[in-house]
């Protein structure tokens, strides 16, 4: 893996600019704070890949509101899923009987999404919802309904905005498409 000191030069093309994020995240906050009206909702932040996005979600969110988060792991240090799901870190909360809204960055072949589901519906919360900045759905393998959805992209290798190869990336403002070259290892 190449990494170098200007992560911006490692980026083929700008896919969504920090404006057309701020601006798509505004209006998910707007759409939630309207159907969760008088329900106080617990949002589940997705690890590493959501934080941002949740961070920032939930600052457009004008009624009550908690988060939790949890960790899963299905791709380790490569750029395709493995399959295997793994729980990091499990929620603090008690969901039972709460209105539940998982807050992912990226639904990509779903598998992810699917086992998340599965464990949160399993713990009789009163709902469950998905919201998702970005969608992938070229590269599906279980189908996973997405409520409240920021973007749906191409079949393409993203980073920024919470999104990373390798731990890098994360912090930039934009979501990118990575140059192969630097995810082939040339």
């Amino acid at each position: 893996m190449v990494v170098t000191h200007n992560l911006h030069s490692d980026i083929q093309e700008i896919l969504i600019t920090a404006e057309e994020i701020q601006k798509r995240v505004a209006e998910l906050g707007e759409a939630i704070s309207r159907d969760y009206e008088g329900k106080d909702p617990l949002l589940v932040g997705v690890l590493r890949g959501a934080a941002i996005f949740l961070a920032d979600l939930i600052r457009h969110i004008t009624i009550p509101v908690s988060y939790d988060f949890v960790a899963i792991s299905s791709y380790g240090a490569d750029t395709k899923t493995t399959g295997i799901v793994r729980i990091i870190k499990d929620l603090d909360e008690s969901i039972q009987s709460r209105h539940v809204i998982i807050v992912e960055d990226i639904v990509d072949t779903g598998l992810t999404l699917n086992y998340i589901l599965k464990m949160v519906k399993a713990r009789n919360p009163a709902s469950v919802r998905v919201c998702a900045l970005l969608d992938k759905p070229a590269r599906r393998k279980v189908e996973v309904e997405i409520h409240y959805l920021g973007f749906t992209i191409p079949d393409v290798f993203v980073v920024g905005y919470g999104l990373d190869f390798a731990q890098h990336y994360r912090n930039l403002p934009y979501v990118g498409v990575l140059r192969p070259e630097i995810y082939a290892g040339g």
